[in-house]
């Protein structure tokens, strides 16, 4: 196999792009399929074509590449000539992020060629890819092929063993729904998600792809990984062995995709999303105790010094962050001061705070930003506030007494949510006001996409007509949007809404504004591309 040649650095803050000449392999056919990358003896990515992003470089820091290609049956060339390059500041600006869901390639047809396309890549600092499980048995990460019962709540065991390794890395892409334009070769050490987010990077070089670890479907088994110092050190190495250092596992599900490194380099930190730590009030079937208080913020400690260990031996700094939690009956069970030290941000859920769960009403905003004196909503226990995403932020930073909450966490590293679903009743009188605060009968009706009933995303809103004209709705008290049609109510975020906190997030100082998640935008990327605009 001949050594790459004309490798090439291009610089953009703390990543460097590199392109090079592929190598040929006269043993073989063809030219290799996958490439090492070096920094000195440290393996710092792995690429399935002739370029790659490193990301996650130190500021101003001096770095020299080379390049070696490789393919399955264990061939190797040479090293290339190298290449030195030296690192600029780090991007400033507010944090500006989206999930990527792992399954949104199915029904959804939504493809990481849809970011690219979407022109919002370019104005995003992180994509969070989710989501990955727990072992139900070691406590450790995992890759499979199992499908999970997600769309029963009711199923305490969901998402036991569920994974998808299909989806991460075995999928071939062809040329149509690819990035890059390229389709992928049977060969490929890897091929699916993981690949194309590795595409999607070398496009757009700051961009960061975090992976997210747990989600409403696959929290059970956080208390368990946490509960002592020896099962977070498995659980935590397990985690960077395969995902940050790339070690994914080969032959699952007689598929070879995979192998030592195949996913070095693709991603830039981990995301651990608990729902709920202490609580129970997370997925039936969670494992939960009191523990898990002071278990979570140790868990996020090991990831620390584990990132940090790893991240100083090579030359980056991985990203740690988490999803929290927004309601006041939750926050009160976490430590917000002490997790705050070991992450670079917190995504705060802030929305879900009333659904169609709430059989039969009132109807009432799932996210609003400021309380209401005419919210009939009760007051959340053993306080005298309600839910509102004013009321979390001041819970996190500043405390809340009579919830026990301590707050001492940096506004700057608090970054709000926003849904690009809505949540639904049916049987909604008007009342004096389309239906906001009135009674229903039931959830809204079963979508197309979203394929459960009290849920829409906003692109099937839009396919309805129901997000322009007289059905949508605005309330200047709380600032928030709904949409009002023939006795159905949708509450969530239209793009008047998302301008409106991403202006409450500047104002108050915090760090950013993140979406859950890309698959629910229309076509036009409409709600994307707000996000991106309403924080300068």
């Amino acid at each position: 196999m001949t050594a790459p040649t004309g490798l090439t650095a291009k610089v953009t803050n703390t990543a460097v792009t590199l392109s090079w000449k592929g190598s040929t392999d006269n043993s073989q056919t063809g030219d290799a399929p996958a490439y090492y990358v070096y920094s000195g003896a440290n393996l710092m990515a792995t690429s399935m074509g002739d370029s790659v992003t490193v990301s996650s470089l130190l500021p101003n820091t001096a770095y020299t590449f080379t390049v070696q290609g490789y393919d399955k049956d264990g061939h190797a060339s040479a090293e290339s000539a190298p290449v030195s390059a030296t690192t600029g500041a780090a991007a400033s600006g507010p944090m500006k992020s989206a999930y990527f869901d792992q399954w949104g390639i199915y029904g959804n047809a939504y493809y990481p060629k849809n970011v690219a396309t979407s022109g919002a890549a370019s104005g995003l600092k992180v994509i969070t890819y989710a989501f990955e499980n727990i072992d139900p048995t070691s406590h450790t990460c995992f890759e499979a092929v199992k499908a999970s019962d997600s769309t029963n709540d009711s199923d305490p065991n969901a998402g036991d063993g569920a994974g998808d390794a299909f989806a991460d890395y075995q999928k071939s892409y062809t040329g149509d729904i690819s990035v890059d334009g390229s389709s992928d070769a049977w060969s490929q050490p890897i091929k699916g998600n993981f690949n194309q987010l590795r595409e999607l990077k070398a496009e757009d070089p700051n961009l960061r792809i975090v992976l997210s670890i747990g989600g409403w479907t696959y929290s059970k088994y956080f208390s368990d990984a946490a509960a002592t110092a020896a099962s977070r050190q498995a659980f935590v190495s397990s985690c960077i062995n395969m995902f940050i250092k790339g070690n994914l596992p080969t032959g699952i599900s007689g598929d070879a995709s995979g192998g030592t490194a195949s996913a070095a380099g693709l991603f830039d930190g981990i995301d651990i999303d608990w729902e709920y730590p202490g609580s129970a009030d997370g997925h039936a079937g969670n494992h939960y105790s009191a523990a898990d208080t002071a278990n979570y913020t140790a868990l996020l400690g090991e990831f620390r010094s584990e990132l940090d260990a790893y991240g100083n031996s090579i030359g980056k700094h991985y990203l740690l962050t988490a999803a929290l939690p927004s309601g006041q009956d939750k926050i009160a069970d976490i430590q917000p001061a002490a997790i705050s030290q070991y992450l670079d941000y917190g995504d705060i859920m802030t929305y879900d705070m009333h659904g169609a769960w709430e059989t039969d009403g009132p109807t009432d905003f799932q996210d609003p930003l400021h309380a209401s004196a005419s919210d009939p909503s009760p007051v959340v226990a053993p306080g005298n506030e309600q839910y509102n995403i004013d009321e979390t932020i001041k819970a996190y930073t500043k405390g809340d007494p009579q919830y026990g909450i301590t707050g001492g966490f940096p506004a700057s590293k608090l970054v709000l949510g926003v849904p690009f679903y809505f949540r639904g009743w049916s049987g909604v009188t008007a009342g004096s006001n389309y239906g906001l605060y009135e009674p229903a009968t039931g959830a809204s009706p079963v979508q197309t996409y979203t394929q459960e009933a009290g849920i829409a995303d906003w692109k099937e809103l839009v396919a309805q007509g129901l997000t322009t004209g007289s059905t949508v709705h605005w309330d200047p008290t709380t600032d928030s949007s709904w949409i009002y049609s023939n006795g159905t109510f949708y509450t969530g975020d239209t793009p008047q809404a998302i301008t409106a906190r991403g202006s409450y997030a500047t104002a108050n100082g915090l760090g950013g504004i993140f979406a859950y998640s890309f698959e629910g935008d229309d076509s036009s990327s409409t709600l994307i591309n707000t996000l991106v605009k309403s924080m300068p």
